[in-house]
Formats: structure tokens, C-alpha cells, sequence
């Protein structure tokens, strides 16, 4: 489901903001991971030979495997919305408004469920692999940004104890074009095809 929201400017405050630019024009999950752990811009990788991933029905959860530093663990993943909002509010999370120019934000919200491996007892790598794409081309990923305060989404720094069974959903903050009919969560396994989950844009123009 696509929400539309009017007050997604509290995700992220201006000041801690860099907008990846070439997030838009290629690149893979893993390589938006990286940029996300170094704030720098995502380098190109080559493909992944895995055989894993594809279209996921609205509600369909993937399982896959994550390396933590407790050991590997398996979980059960679900896209569950994609929150989208105004041109207006995406021109003031950026630094330069031309950047922004007929861009809006998605927040995307992605439920883990500890499966299968070690409890976690430090910050979970899980969400590194979510980005948010836009009828097929990967959105603009806003590093540094924080999605605290946004209803619904938790800080994978704030989980210091997580056991088979628990869930816990995190979010990611992009920028998309306005225009775009479909807005998509990927989610990968490391070296792993993404699964995706797309959410109609009912607002696009």
C-alpha cells in the first residue's frame, strides 16, 4: 500500500543531508549498501550470479540470510508501504533545490522477522540491502538522513537484544521522480538478485 503523507520533512533534518546523484542511473543493492555505511556515493558492481530474489505479490515475504556479527541469521522480510511525500517537502531535505527539482520523498518500511540463527545483541545489518527504486530506476538515496520520528520505523542501533521470533521494521529515506507510477522496494541477500515489492503511485502526474 502507497501512503501518502504531509509532514515526512521530520525524516531527515537538512543539515546532515548529501544527496547521492548517481544513485539514479545504475549500480546494484550492494553497492547502495556501501554507500549508505560510508556516505559516499555508490560505486558500480558487477552483477550477482546468485539465483535468488524476484516480484513479490503484495503481502508475499522472502526469506534470506544476513551476515551479523553474531553469526549468520535468517529472516523473513516484507516490503510492507512505501510512505511518499510532496515536491515541496523533498526541496527542503536537500541542500541545493535544484537537486529536488520534480523529486518527492519515499520513505520505504521493510518488517524483519528473526527466523532462524544466533539472538542479536548489537545494531543489525538486515536493512543494509533495502533501497527504494521508481519504475525501474533506483531513487536518489539521501545519506546521513534519519527517518526518527517518522510513525512506524525503528533504528537498527536501538535493537540491543533480538531473538528468534521478534520483528522489527525499518526504513529508508529516498528521493523519486514525482511522475513515477510505481514506487518499489528492493531487498537483497548479499550477492543476492533482489526481491522486490511495488506500490502504485496513485498521486503521480
Amino acid at each position: 500500500m502507497l501512503h501518502h503523507k504531509t509532514a515526512l520533512r521530520l525524516a531527515a533534518p537538512v543539515a546532515v543531508l548529501a544527496l547521492s546523484l548517481t544513485a539514479c542511473g545504475g549500480g546494484d543493492d550492494k553497492a547502495d549498501a556501501d554507500a549508505k555505511s560510508t556516505a559516499t556515493p555508490a560505486a558500480k558492481a558487477s552483477k550477482s550470479e546468485a539465483a535468488s530474489g524476484g516480484e513479490m505479490a503484495s503481502g508475499e515475504s522472502a526469506t534470506g540470510k544476513v551476515k551479523e556479527e553474531e553469526g549468520v541469521v535468517t529472516y523473513d522480510v516484507l516490503a510492507t508501504k512505501v510512505d511518499i511525500g510532496t515536491e515541496a517537502e523533498a526541496a527542503k531535505l536537500v541542500q541545493d533545490k535544484k537537486d529536488a527539482k520534480g523529486k518527492v520523498l519515499a520513505i520505504a518500511h521493510v518488517k524483519f522477522t528473526h527466523k532462524s540463527g544466533p539472538a542479536i545483541t548489537s545494531s543489525s545489518d538486515a536493512n543494509d540491502n533495502a533501497t527504494v527504486w521508481a519504475d525501474g530506476q533506483r531513487g536518489a538515496i539521501l545519506i546521513g538522513s534519519s527517518t526518527e520520528g517518522v510513525p512506524g520505523c525503528e533504528d537498527a542501533y536501538d535493537v540491543e537484544s533480538w531473538k528468534q521470533g521478534e520483528s522489527h521494521t525499518f526504513c529508508e529515506a529516498y528521493l523519486i521522480p514525482a511522475s513515477a507510477k510505481n514506487a518499489e522496494i528492493h531487498w537483497s541477500e548479499e550477492d543476492g538478485e533482489p526481491y522486490i515489492w511495488k506500490f502504485a503511485n496513485t498521486a503521480a502526474k
